[in-house]
């Protein structure tokens, strides 16, 4: 490999003095191991005169093979670390609907911090579907709304955001808050229970030990249909209250997202996982980083 360095440098600079200076050693050396190179091969690599050096025939057909088995030597540490570090994995992280933006920065800073080791994808889904996916394996982690009481799942706390009070904005209207009591003579209307997260089912029951007794039921509308029945002003419902929650999306004219003055009910969303996978599994690294991505929980 030596021989052929030395070969290489004084073809391209065609002066034993400069090729030398190159390779940092003397002329003398350098012109006996290209001398060694030629009776190696048997073949003359180089013309020389008293002032000029050329390649001969034989010098000009090694040049580019001596070049190309360089290169893939020069390679060969970048390849070894290629060859032996660990696989890269895709897995797949479980998305509710409305994830706030920040949270949502922070899971990319996530994918990026494993990237070396996993390519992580997001799949949506409300969050019973992501949880039951998280159990069957099908998805290594997910984004779920709390509460989550499940054993063999294990879960990290990354965001909780308060939720307020969506009503008809003509009917509140120049208000800067709400009451509970003053929505008692409406109807609440929960979104439809295919998207709702448990916890949603927790706050009806406790709106009706407050006095919000009237309900409106849909099904196969989503959150679209809520916010068509709000806007007619037939009733209210209770949503996340920051402005640049994805939910506001939904907002329609006529509708207004007003915080309680007597009520504070805020929405924990964690970060869920196979306890199996994640103490000492396939998925123990790539929990240890989003401990730390997540280290500190956002609130809105």
């Amino acid at each position: 490999m030596l021989h052929l360095r030395y070969f290489v440098a004084v073809a391209e600079e065609l002066n034993f003095s400069a090729a030398a200076r190159r390779l940092h050693m003397a002329a003398s050396p350098l012109s006996q191991r290209v001398k060694d190179l030629e009776h190696e091969l048997g073949q003359q690599l180089f013309d020389r005169s008293t002032h000029h050096v050329t390649l001969t025939p034989a010098g000009t057909a090694l040049l580019p093979l001596a070049r190309d088995i360089l290169e893939q030597v020069n390679a060969i540490p970048w390849r070894l670390r290629e060859a032996t570090k660990p696989q890269r994995s895709t897995v797949f992280l479980g998305m509710p609907a409305g994830v706030h933006p920040d949270l949502r920065d922070r899971v990319n800073a996530l994918a990026e911090r494993v990237r070396d080791r996993f390519e992580l994808k997001r799949w949506p889904g409300a969050s019973p579907d992501l949880l039951a996916a998280v159990q069957e394996g099908k998805l290594a982690l997910a984004l779920a709304r709390m509460p989550v009481a499940d054993p063999a799942l294990d879960s990290l706390p990354v965001m909780t955001e308060r939720l307020g009070a969506v009503v008809p904005a003509d009917q509140f209207a120049g208000r800067e808050a709400v009451s509970l009591s003053e929505l008692t003579g409406y109807a609440y209307v929960a979104s439809p229970e295919e998207s709702t997260p448990a916890y949603f089912e927790q706050l009806d029951h406790q709106l009706t030990s407050l006095g919000i007794k009237k309900r409106i039921k849909l099904s196969n509308t989503g959150y679209g249909g809520v916010s068509e029945i709000i806007s007619s002003g037939l009733a209210f419902s209770i949503s996340m209250l920051d402005e640049a929650s994805p939910m506001q999306l939904y907002r329609l004219e006529n509708m207004a997202v007003l915080p309680f003055t007597d009520f504070r009910p805020e929405l924990d969303t964690n970060l869920v996982w196979r306890r199996d996978r994640g103490d000492s599994g396939d998925l123990a690294d790539l929990v240890a980083a989003a401990r730390e991505v997540f280290a500190e929980p956002l609130t809105s």
